[in-house]
């Protein structure tokens, strides 16, 4: 049986962004038993040359919400970045992408099958197909973006793991 555009993207972008949820819950535990702020992560940088982990937790959310999005309108167009909110926001964001990506229903998706996807960046355009967008954009940066925000905690002490970042997986039933 062939992997539809719907398997390849939401189930796939929900798998991670729950893991998401999961580390960001993890940090507030660790927070409370350390007295620590969760809002001092807000602004943590890997390196000083890199986006700080609001960023990580807004473009994560863009790529997975709006890179679906864009299959059924064949645009990439994510809201304007909102800059440095609270840690609980972030938390919400997180939560509302779920949503979003719990909305899209397979039949949706499916049909998008095989459109042509072009997105302008600045100068460059670049020119997809639904099926390329997803596995060599929106899916890369996306999980770029959750991992960084997931290497940023735990560089800062919070107790994560990879199993914390693999989140549940899609195994076949026995």
């Amino acid at each position: 049986m062939a992997t539809s555009l719907y398997e390849l993207s939401v189930p796939t972008f929900l798998q991670t962004l729950r893991a998401m949820a999961g580390f960001l819950d993890r940090a507030v535990r660790h927070c409370a038993e350390t007295g620590a702020d969760p809002d001092d992560f807000v602004n943590a940088r890997l390196f000083e040359d890199m986006a700080p982990f609001h960023f990580q937790i807004e473009a994560a959310w863009h790529h997975c919400v709006w890179g679906v999005e864009a299959l059924k309108t064949g645009a990439f167009t994510p809201p304007p970045l909102v800059g440095p909110v609270s840690f609980a926001d972030l938390q919400a964001m997180i939560g509302q992408a779920e949503t979003a990506l719990e909305a899209f229903t397979p039949e949706e998706i499916d049909i998008c099958a095989g459109k042509n996807l072009d997105l302008q960046i600045g100068p460059r355009r670049l020119a997809f197909t639904s099926e390329t967008f997803i596995l060599s954009f929106s899916l890369p940066h996306f999980h770029f973006h959750a991992v960084t925000a997931y290497d940023i905690l735990r560089s800062r002490g919070v107790p994560i793991g990879k199993r914390d970042y693999e989140g549940q997986l899609r195994v076949r039933s026995t």
